[in-house]
């Protein structure tokens, strides 16, 4: 019955429906707002003040009471304003790894002519970050939350709040949007060295490709360095092809799951295989993920080093 009623009031007066994926706008439906401590202190002593003039007939004492009971309501709509027909939207988080903080940049767009003050976004580590809204413009807000383990971390749900102009009351609104930062796994350390380089049939002599005498041009895969396409070719017509150098070798490489050692767990493993896909990035190899049930076939560069760490952080997690 509790759930319930909770469910209830979080749906119906709160308007939580889930993560929303598109820019959240703050109409007035979505925004809530009620006296704060000194609020209603200050609303006591105006009862106090009023009674004082009631008993001694005091002209005087009623008009700064219906003074300052004037300018406290006149606070509502000023902080109810406030906050009104915000645009909020985030950005994609840059992903981090495990015992790392993610960062996630919402961008709040302030489309009025009045400028905004005052602001705060309360995150749900309970950070707090006060920022203001020029009129016209928009401005990014960083929120950062701990990222302990590897897998999809939801930036989750985060108050808006303000209390400006006179901090007598508080506006404020839920928003949960719809994003989430990547957290790899941590790398192992100490690092242990990569395995011995295999060739394309098996254990045995690498595959050398060199890169300083030029020897051909093969088809291009995903991940191969810009630097290394012929791009007078694709002129020709010919299509995306990398060429192929040889000299000094450069060895190309399989980081299996299998080869690990037995005594290592699930984690222990994808932290091992985190370090070596960092490491042989890091030599400019070209390198192959094998895990159960998916491999990456062997490529270098950047996306493919992000391809692979991806893939690590989300095993059997998806």
């Amino acid at each position: 019955m509790i759930l319930r009623l909770r469910r209830f009031i979080d749906t119906r007066l709160f308007q939580l429906r889930g993560p929303q994926a598109g820019p959240i706008v703050l109409v007035h439906r979505k925004l809530y707002i009620l006296p704060t401590s000194h609020g209603v202190v200050y609303f006591l002593v105006l009862l106090l003040m009023l009674a004082g003039s009631v008993n001694y007939t005091l002209s005087l004492g009623f008009v700064l009471t219906f003074l300052l009971a004037g300018l406290g309501l006149n606070g509502i709509l000023y902080t109810f304003r406030n906050m009104a027909n915000l645009r909020i939207a985030a950005t994609r988080p840059r992903p981090v790894f495990a015992g790392e903080r993610a960062q996630f940049v919402l961008r709040v767009e302030n489309q009025s002519s009045v400028e905004r003050f005052g602001l705060e976004a309360l995150a749900p580590s309970g950070e707090v970050a006060t920022f203001d809204v020029p009129a016209n413009q928009e401005t990014l807000v960083a929120i950062e939350l701990p990222a302990p383990a590897r897998g999809r971390l939801p930036l989750g749900r985060v108050t808006l709040q303000t209390r400006f102009p006179l901090g007598l009351f508080r506006a404020w609104s839920y928003l949960e949007l719809d994003v989430a930062c990547i957290v790899y796994p941590r790398p192992e350390s100490p690092a242990q060295p990569l395995p011995p380089p295999l060739s394309d049939h098996g254990e045995g002599a690498a595959s050398l490709v060199g890169n300083e005498d030029f020897a051909g041009l093969r088809a291009y895969h995903a991940g191969d360095s810009p630097r290394r396409i012929a791009w007078k070719a694709d002129a020709r017509g010919q299509g995306l092809l990398s060429k192929v150098f040889s000299g000094r070798a450069e060895t190309q490489l399989w980081l299996d799951w299998a080869s690990l050692p037995a005594h290592l767990d699930r984690e222990a493993r994808l932290s091992r295989l985190t370090r070596w896909v960092l490491e042989a990035d890091a030599a400019e190899c070209a390198f192959g993920l094998r895990l159960p049930n998916q491999t990456i076939e062997p490529a270098a560069g950047p996306g493919h080093r992000s391809h692979c760490l991806q893939t690590l952080a989300l095993f059997e997690r998806d």
